[in-house]
């Protein structure tokens, strides 16, 4: 059986689950979706952020007459 987890690793017990995890080579593995490229459901890349960001500031400038 193959379980989900998320751990915070900013926190004090995150980082030492993850160091504990991580001296296991067999049965545990990571993902990481810098390392892999594949972006997890609810996030977006880069390049879809700054098209979204633009169309969102024209849409408030045009709705606050900033733009024509």
């Amino acid at each position: 059986m193959i379980h989900t987890v998320r751990i915070d690793d900013t926190t004090r017990n995150g980082k030492k689950l993850v160091a504990n995890l991580r001296r296991y080579r067999k049965g545990v593995e990571f993902e990481n979706p810098a390392l892999t490229g594949i972006t997890p459901e609810g996030y977006m890349t880069a390049d879809e952020f700054v098209k979204e960001s633009t169309k969102d500031i024209i849409e408030l400038c045009k709705k606050h007459g900033i733009l024509q």
